[in-house]
């Protein structure tokens, strides 16, 4: 099995590539468009046929390159069903099952931070995208954020899941790659000894500045980013 994390400084996001060594098919998590194509070139590197392009939210900070690449590659474009994103194949619901090659990924809806978000679940790992982060959690005070729904995804299902499970997140800005869901519930300080009541005055109170290209990001992440065209190489 492929896997590789990548990483886009410019957004701090987090990008992972998991292909099947036997089928060659492979799948792709939050892409950003600056990098296309340096993902690109990992695909043809690996001889990769890239399947689906997997967005765990409509993200405020950057542009998302899954037009890009399905334009480039003929793969599927998903997102969560209730991003009110319209530029995508498929809409994601909690429990449907993504195959590639001979590996499965299954979704978990983790809303709060975006109605819509998505963590995606594969083998011993959990991708989960802005609703938990290393030792923090996705802001939820912009499109239609809900700290309520982000308290119960995290305390309620993401913290079910096994404490080994390894927590690769959308973002960090400190350099951290990974932690475990065991980590998280013993340390997290938005969550850790926290009644619901707190944390949601916690997010109330963080006063953070709105991301800078969240104008033009959120609008063009809702039909699938950057247009392209079949005719492009």
């Amino acid at each position: 099995m492929i896997f590789r994390q990548l990483f886009d400084p410019a957004s701090s996001t987090y990008t992972y590539l998991i292909g099947d060594t036997q089928t060659r098919e492979a799948i792709i998590i939050d892409p950003v468009d600056e990098q296309i194509e340096r993902d690109l070139a990992l695909l043809r590197e690996q001889n990769l046929s890239l399947q689906y392009v997997l967005e765990t939210h409509v993200h405020a900070d950057h542009i998302t390159s899954a037009n890009l690449l399905k334009a480039k590659t003929g793969a599927r474009s998903a997102v969560g069903q209730a991003c009110g994103a319209s530029g995508f194949d498929q809409q994601l619901g909690d429990g449907d099952e993504i195959r590639f090659g001979n590996e499965v990924i299954t979704v978990m809806t983790t809303p709060g931070h975006t109605p819509g978000g998505v963590s995606l679940l594969w083998r011993d790992r959990i991708f989960t995208g802005d609703a938990l982060l290393i030792g923090g959690c996705g802001r939820t005070d912009f499109q239609n954020g809900s700290s309520q729904q982000l308290y119960h995804s995290v305390t309620q299902k993401l913290f079910t899941l096994p404490e080994d499970t390894l927590v690769f997140p959308g973002h960090d800005y400190k350099g951290r790659r990974v932690s475990t869901i065991g980590e998280e519930k013993a340390t997290n300080p938005r969550f850790v000894g926290k009644s619901e009541a707190e944390f949601v005055e916690l997010m109330a109170n963080l006063n953070l500045p709105m991301p800078k290209r969240i104008d033009e990001a959120v609008p063009a992440n809702k039909v699938g980013g950057t247009q392209a065209t079949v005719t492009q190489s």
